[in-house]
């Protein structure tokens, strides 16, 4: 489903129990300096990502000081707070403003929060210019974070360069039968750059010889409940997307390859490492 950009002043995109993609939950919180959101999200656990500017996090007792350093999601690195399963938390704006995803996914154990500092992203990059798949991820919570998480998966992914396809060979996850496939929700939140970029999200299920092409721009956002799911940048434009991936048994992605198509995976270079990562 896509969703168009809209100001969604601070009330979440994908909320709790949504119809299509009930594992998952999405916000953005927009502050500017001194501001203060204070979230709670029950029964969910949920990763607070800066896109740009830098907040200040306190969860209960624990307080995380300025998180998030860069001017843009296409310049330096993210940080990140991972809050608890129905934590209260309150994130205050101590930059001139800020931009802040709020990652989520449905759980019932609660953890201890923690930060991530861009020293601990799981980096990958794979791909060529020559087979239009290159890019790049930065895993926030990924496979090895550090601290204890349920379902939630949390990454930043980049087409380098100008162009070019992600999520190639089409793959899906939405069927629970280990160990070729788990069964993920997925959101997607697309930018641009420059912004006046946009791009192509295709959505095609199971078993049906064609299926719905998206035109997506910057701030656009795209809930995944099933089928295959790549989608591609125009040429002259950088995208990105921030993903949030919510499992239904297991935190662990494991991807199925379409089978007419899953024979590129030998000639992506890197893409293996890229599946491991998931994992």
């Amino acid at each position: 489903m896509h969703i168009k950009p809209y100001d969604n002043a601070n009330t979440p995109i994908v909320d709790t129990d949504d119809a299509r993609v009930p594992l998952a939950y999405f916000n953005i919180v927009k502050l500017t300096k001194g501001e203060r959101f204070d979230h709670a999200v029950p029964g969910y656990e949920t990763c607070v990502v800066p896109a740009h500017g830098t907040i200040d996090v306190a969860v209960g007792d624990a307080r995380f000081t300025a998180i998030g350093d860069r001017d843009g999601i296409f310049n330096g690195d993210p940080s990140a707070v991972y809050v608890p399963v129905g934590a209260s938390a309150s994130l205050t704006c101590t930059s001139d403003d800020a931009e802040i995803f709020v990652a989520g996914a449905r759980h019932d154990e609660v953890y201890e929060p923690f930060e991530v500092r861009p020293t601990q992203l799981d980096h990958v990059q794979y791909g060529s210019d020559d087979t239009k798949t290159h890019r790049k991820i930065k895993h926030i919570l990924g496979q090895s974070p550090p601290g204890k998480v349920g379902r939630l998966l949390v990454s930043e992914l980049y087409t380098v360069g100008a162009g070019g396809w992600s999520g190639f060979p089409p793959h899906k996850h939405d069927t629970d039968r280990l160990p070729d496939e788990s069964h993920h929700d997925e959101v997607y939140n697309f930018r641009f750059n420059p912004e006046i970029g946009f791009g192509a999200q295709f959505l095609r299920p199971d078993g049906e010889t064609f299926g719905e092409v998206f035109h997506v721009k910057n701030g656009s956002t795209f809930a995944i409940d099933k089928g295959y799911h790549p989608c591609v940048a125009a040429p002259g434009y950088e995208m990105y997307y921030f993903t949030i991936l919510a499992g239904a048994s297991q935190r662990p992605l494991t991807q199925y390859f379409d089978p007419e198509h899953a024979y590129q995976i030998e000639t992506i270079p890197g893409i293996k490492d890229m599946i491991a990562k998931f994992k």
